[in-house]
């Protein structure tokens, strides 16, 4: 009788702990672009970055597709995955789009360097302030090349308009 005291003990010990276990969220990143009248608009990601509400200091880095992706394939209605990763339920204060350098740009067949300020340093910071539930999360990230793309005296910077949906 005492063992079958013990026995049942533990076993509700190790469900307690079980059930304490922290909830996760699977977070699935797109990126999608709205229309323009450039031929190309190519960025060199090179890792994207996460940043949750209760870590003020470190970046998590999530299991990023690393390439060039022309933006304006991904436009009416197509997105493609850049990153994901399963994570603690928390808030996601902010996304870091990590940039090479081989940006460019194309229009009316010619094709330019696209310079896109600290992208490769700090990279292009998307504010989120979203809650992650404990399921599968897909954050879209939608740029608008046309508002973005900016022709200057030294060339034409990305000077990004994003929306998160």
């Amino acid at each position: 009788m005492k063992m079958k005291h013990i026995v049942l003990s533990s076993v509700l010990a190790i469900t307690l702990f079980a059930c304490k276990k922290e909830k996760e969220s699977t977070v699935l990143l797109r990126m999608t672009d709205a229309p323009t009248e450039l031929d190309e608009v190519n960025i060199d990601l090179k890792q994207v970055n996460i940043k949750f509400d209760k870590d003020t200091a470190s970046w998590v880095a999530m299991d990023t597709k690393p390439g060039i992706y022309n933006l304006l394939d991904l436009q009416n209605g197509v997105d493609t995955l850049i990153a994901q990763g399963t994570y603690p339920t928390d808030v996601v204060k902010e996304i870091r789009l990590v940039l090479g350098e081989n940006n460019s740009i194309t229009e009316a067949g010619q094709t330019y360097p696209l310079t896109i300020p600290s992208g490769s340093e700090s990279g292009l910071k998307i504010k989120v302030n979203k809650k992650l539930n404990a399921t599968i999360e897909n954050l879209l990230i939608d740029f608008d090349a046309l508002l973005s793309i900016k022709k200057e005296t030294d060339g034409y910077k990305l000077r990004p308009v994003i929306k998160l949906k």
